[in-house]
């Protein structure tokens, strides 16, 4: 692709080496990156940048680091800028994995007022050029040959600003930047782009680092909007999530996604085999009909989460610290391994002495040795950690780095270990500054006196709570609290340190507004109806009684959980339902019943009743239960 002929100060060419190719936007077409090389007489981009904080889970060397950057926002506009990303973040927050993973992540946000408010050529090739930080432009930077939703950025701007995070490095991050402005646009890569304020635009995030992040591919079957893509005809693909195989070969042989065929899937239907993909419309299959790497606004499926899960495990490590074991230490004192917490769920820490289990001791991140009762001369001691998440059924995965890690000593009995002046603290915990969810496990680590092995005592609103094992991490979810808010305590035993968190056990509460109904039945024991003779619209909106973008979702029928976004032209106007879909760009949105994503898909209406259900996720994690409401659509002349 060429450059455009701009003004030589915004000079830019697509930057391709190291570059991930990917599908862009709803595979609008392929690009190698949403990168552009900077003007050559261009100010440093530092000088007035900003590095906040917006959540820190550990260092950053240690943590997969999200880093946000914002173009095209003046310095009034800066509290838009924010307000887009607590949107971007919470929406993925509500998208597994990274839900339960969120802990894994830091999240920074760099600020660099413009001193213009917009991007170059938005919406249209000659619109004003605008002086922003970081060059961002549709059309690929302005292009005449490349295609509006291309949105680029600096990628010399982009890495040097992300280079204000200590510790944070190309291998360890992943740079999205925002662009001010309401068109739908974007792209993926090393240097991810979205439009800060389009509907659709905090949906591309989770689906764009599915590329960069999973290595995921598109499950389009079209390669440029509106064209059907021709049929595929090389050999199994490399692709997790591909194949040529039948399911009964995928048994057979023990290949692809065997192990989750027939389960409901998490984005609707069942995970089985879809014909389409790889922007072919014939000869490849994909694990289910649509996940969030083929539609956006739905989940990942078993398989991409799967991958998900060992791509995000693999940027950190689930060993954050241990004893250490550079030479032999003494059977008279405590060992201590330090581990990752992920919000869903607690890792597990198995222990071995000579090859033969400790289970009384399994769970536990500390192990007082003189206990053991060990005999005279040397011993192997390990303590294996893994992640025993449902969410990863591969045992390759299950046993790889990503999700297991062992560390071992020799203990020599003829060592005496030293006194120390270690003195109980905590070290790190569960953020306190916001409130935390009823379904999230908190966690808090301890300092590790050789001579002394430090416990942990949970209360919630005062009153002692049990938790045998592993008493560094407390699963919220065993407790099922009751609604409203909760005070939970963290005590290190017989001293005065101490943590306190506010527990938010009360879902966002959702609400829809119908357009009118031509009339409204009630019947007992059922949901209440709305009858339509065409189509209607549904807007849903949420209501929390704290801060942050509460996220909520619709699904019709019983099919995938799908997050609402407005309207595709418009994030305030409401959803709207017809017969067939209404086709937006190519792309077909809205049809009552079956879904369809594309202009080839089957159109045939669905008239009758449907059952729609709706629901919140709030930025503590809470998940609302599902209310519902039925739509009958009366086809024509009934």
């Amino acid at each position: 692709m060429t450059s455009p002929g701009t003004p030589a100060r915004r000079a830019a060419r697509l930057a391709t080496a190291g570059a991930l190719v990917v599908a862009f936007l709803l595979g609008s077409a392929a690009h190698p990156s949403a990168a552009r090389e900077p003007a050559a007489d261009a100010p440093p981009v530092t000088e007035a940048a900003t590095v906040v904080p917006v959540q820190t889970t550990g260092p950053a060397d240690k943590r997969f680091n999200l880093i946000l950057l914002g173009d095209g926002y003046t310095a009034a506009e800066m509290p838009a800028f924010r307000a887009d990303v607590d949107k971007h973040l919470n929406v993925l927050w509500s998208t597994e994995p990274f839900a339960s993973y969120r802990s894994y992540v830091n999240v920074w946000a760099v600020e660099v007022p413009s001193a213009e408010s917009g991007v170059d050529c938005d919406p249209s090739l000659d619109a004003p050029r605008r002086d922003t930080p970081l060059d961002m432009g549709f059309w690929g930077g302005c292009n005449a040959e490349s295609v509006q939703r291309l949105l680029t950025v600096d990628s010399a701007a982009a890495s040097a600003l992300a280079d204000l995070v200590p510790g944070s490095a190309s291998a360890n991050r992943q740079i999205v930047a925002l662009a001010n402005s309401d068109t739908y646009g974007g792209a993926g890569g090393t240097y991810a782009t979205a439009s800060g304020g389009n509907a659709l635009s905090s949906l591309v995030t989770p689906h764009e680092i599915g590329h960069s992040l999973g290595r995921l591919q598109d499950e389009y079957d079209y390669y440029a909007r509106g064209v059907p893509g021709e049929a595929y005809t090389s050999g199994e693909p490399s692709s997790a999530h591909h194949t040529l195989l039948t399911e009964e070969q995928m048994r057979a042989q023990r290949a692809k996604w065997w192990r989750w065929l027939g389960e409901k899937s998490e984005s609707g239907g069942v995970i089985g085999r879809y014909e389409g993909g790889m922007y072919s419309t014939k000869g490849v299959w994909r694990p289910s009909k649509h996940s969030i790497m083929k539609t956006l606004g739905y989940a990942f499926d078993q398989v991409g989460r799967e991958a998900m899960v060992q791509k995000i495990s693999a940027k950190v490590s689930l060993v954050q610290g241990h004893t250490p074991n550079t030479a032999a230490i003494g059977g008279d004192r405590t060992v201590w391994v330090d581990t990752l917490h992920p919000l869903g769920g607690e890792l597990s820490v198995a222990w071995q002495l000579d090859g033969r289990p400790l289970p009384l001791a399994d769970g536990a991140r500390t192990l007082d040795l003189r206990r053991l009762g060990l005999s005279p001369g040397t011993h192997r001691l390990t303590a294996s950690v893994t992640d025993p998440t449902p969410f990863v059924r591969d045992p390759a995965i299950r046993s790889s780095a990503a999700l297991t890690r062992t560390v071992s000593w020799t203990v020599d009995t003829a060592t005496t270990t030293p006194p120390d002046a270690v003195r109980p603290a905590f070290t790190s915990h569960t953020g306190l500054q916001d409130p935390v969810g009823a379904a999230t496990v908190v966690h808090a680590d301890t300092t590790h006196p050789a001579h002394r092995t430090l416990a942990v005592r949970w209360s919630l609103d005062g009153r002692p709570v049990a938790n045998p094992g592993n008493d560094r991490d407390l699963d919220l979810r065993t407790l099922r609290l009751r609604p409203g808010a909760h005070t939970l305590t963290a005590k290190i035993a017989g001293t005065d340190a101490e943590l306190r968190w506010s527990v938010d056990a009360s879902p966002a509460q959702a609400a829809y507004a119908l357009s009118k109904p031509l009339r409204t039945v009630h019947r007992p024991g059922r949901p209440v109806e709305y009858v339509y003779d065409g189509p209607f619209t549904m807007k849903l909106t949420a209501r929390d009684d704290r801060n942050g973008y509460t996220v909520t979702q619709f699904r019709v029928d019983g099919d995938g959980w799908q997050t609402y976004y407005g309207w595709p032209t418009d994030a305030e106007a409401p959803y709207r339902f017809t017969p067939s879909g209404t086709v937006i760009d190519d792309l077909v949105h809205g049809k009552l019943g079956t879904p369809r994503a594309v202009p080839w898909d089957d159109a045939t209406p669905e008239y009758g009743t449907h059952t729609i259900e709706y629901r919140t996720i709030d930025s503590a994690g809470n998940v609302s239960s599902a209310k519902r409401f039925l739509a009958t659509l009366l086809a024509p002349g009934a």
